[in-house]
């Protein structure tokens, strides 16, 4: 079997209103998606976080190199396209249009061999994982904190048993609008907030011990990922955990991390930080460290898919407990009309439950009616 083509695929769709993280506003989501094709007929699918164009440029420019390739050489087409481009790609752009290379190889594996590419992984431990809510974001509205008491009522009226709230736009405003979200999930759900790196370390200790007692789960991007000396102390000073790495990328900016004991909570996410190939690699450096692995998940149903099949073979954080604590699944819950729309049959959650994908490669099947309709080409 050999690569015959490569495409790229650069969706955007319009929001109903504007929402706002501690990075600003926005009102659209975008996506790139990555398809493969092969002289056997079977087409593999990826794709890649990041500035939709961009990664677009990036993969258009590595696709000579993959034509005429065994795709099922997924280990040895990582390492060509990331050798080939060491000198100017080690992070960023570049690994994230080899993270979409790489997803969408492994589909075409799967779909060769007629299994799921958790099977090719080493193997599902669950066939079902638990998925926590992202959303509780800043909408246009004069109260914030009657729309984030009602959203995160509303994920636990849905089943969730862990909500993410985002903080990064105020110390005492944080402070608020955490006291009325675990007032409104009540004492036994779990409660995660999220800075998308926009305190220093002063302003992160702050607000981390202002919010301890409101039993936080986890803080995530407390500082920017440029700050790693910002992230020790950070999670020296308070005793909530410490979550980051979605802007972290390979094994080798994770080593970093892990040996400098940064984290608590490792969060690469599939699309952007090197594949699966490589997050299998970050994964099984963070069991060795005694860092736990929740991965960072943001995009459309093929990232979803492919972060489930990653989590189905992952230990649990811990192995000897008699109630082994589970990796969890990353929900997004905000508006995304890509999301669940490329895809013909949605990933869905049952009580805040969602099924590992069953059938060949990722599971999948593209709706190409939806990508002609939110394509930006």
């Amino acid at each position: 079997m050999k690569i015959t083509n490569v495409r790229t695929h650069v969706l955007q769709a319009a929001l109903s209103e504007p929402l706002a993280s501690a990075r600003g506003w926005y009102d659209t989501r975008t996506a790139m998606l990555v398809e493969i094709e092969t002289d056997q007929g079977v087409v593999g699918w990826g794709e890649c976080y990041g500035p939709a164009g961009i990664t677009a440029a990036v993969v258009e420019s590595v696709a000579p190199w993959l034509i005429g390739g065994d795709p099922l050489r997924t280990e040895y087409l990582w390492q060509m396209i990331y050798a080939r481009l060491r000198d100017h790609g080690q992070k960023g752009v570049v690994i994230e249009g080899l993270s979409g290379i790489d997803i969408a190889l492994w589909d075409i594996k799967g779909k060769h061999f007629g299994v799921p590419v958790h099977q090719l992984l080493g193997g599902a431990l669950r066939t079902h994982i638990v998925a926590y809510a992202t959303g509780l974001q800043r909408r246009q509205a004069e109260d914030p904190t009657r729309y984030l008491a009602e959203e995160a009522a509303g994920y636990v009226a849905e089943g969730f048993s862990a909500v993410k709230l985002k903080v990064g736009f105020g110390v005492e405003e944080d402070v608020v609008a955490t006291r009325v979200v675990r007032e409104a999930i009540g004492p036994t759900v779990s409660l995660m907030v999220d800075a998308n790196h926009t305190f220093d370390s002063v302003a992160a200790i702050r607000l981390g011990r202002m919010i301890e007692k409101y039993d936080i789960s986890w803080f995530e991007e407390p500082v920017p990922p440029e700050d790693l000396a910002g992230y020790c102390a950070v999670k020296a000073a308070i005793s909530i955990p410490i979550a980051g790495g979605e802007c972290e990328f390979t094994r080798f900016g994770f080593r970093n991390l892990f040996v400098s004991r940064a984290l608590d909570i490792a969060q690469p996410d599939i699309c952007a930080a090197g594949g699966l190939s490589e997050c299998k690699k970050i994964a099984d450096m963070a069991e060795v460290f005694g860092v736990r692995y929740t991965p960072h998940v943001w995009g459309t149903g093929i990232a979803i898919a492919a972060s489930l099949h990653l989590l189905a073979v992952l230990p649990p954080h811990t192995r000897s407990s008699p109630v082994p604590v589970a990796p969890l699944l990353e929900f997004d819950r905000t508006e995304n009309p890509l999301r669940q729309a490329i895809v013909t049959e949605p990933i869905e959650h049952t009580r805040g439950i969602v099924p590992v994908p069953k059938g060949p490669g990722l599971g999948i099947e593209i709706d190409r009616k939806a990508l002609a309709r939110f394509s930006r080409r």
